[in-house]
């Protein structure tokens, strides 16, 4: 499977993305039960320049790091990403998109898994494992979909 390099910044279509956190800090039971958030405090440069490019409507998966490393859950971006007041987020270091739950995986997708099949072998998260927002192609989109459903 190849690696999504499609220009993210320009397009007129929905994308699918990977979002990750620490599942301690905030899980995805935490933004079932809170119905919607601000993902924000993203720092680094790549990650921006994708969390940047987020369209209302988009899809996003939602892994937890740290000792679970898996896909939990899936959420979709109510807005396009913005910056600081609300403003566009096209250079701000400081953006942020609202997400909402969409559905919690009847089974979680791990990252060893996700390692052990070679269609994926140029995935981000395998790739640049410590990115934390990074786009998904609509072939791996379907590929990790299948994998948690069995």
């Amino acid at each position: 499977m190849a690696p999504y390099h499609g220009n993210v910044t320009q397009r007129d279509f929905a994308l699918h993305w990977l979002f990750k956190e620490e599942p301690t800090h905030y899980s995805y039971d935490d933004l079932v039960k809170d119905k919607k958030t601000s993902w924000a405090g993203v720092r680094n440069n790549l990650a921006l320049k994708y969390l940047r490019t987020v369209k209302k409507g988009d899809l996003i998966f939602y892994y937890h790091t740290g000792d679970e490393r898996q896909i939990v859950g899936i959420m979709k971006a109510l807005g396009d990403a913005y910056g600081p007041d609300g403003k566009e987020a096209k250079s701000s270091k400081e953006v942020a998109v609202d997400v909402a739950p969409v559905e919690k995986l009847a089974r979680p997708v791990t990252l060893d898994a996700i390692k052990k099949d070679k269609q994926f072998k140029d995935f981000l998260l395998v790739k640049i494992s410590r990115l934390s927002v990074m786009p998904v192609s609509e072939e791996q989109w379907k590929a990790l979909n299948s994998l948690a459903i069995g």
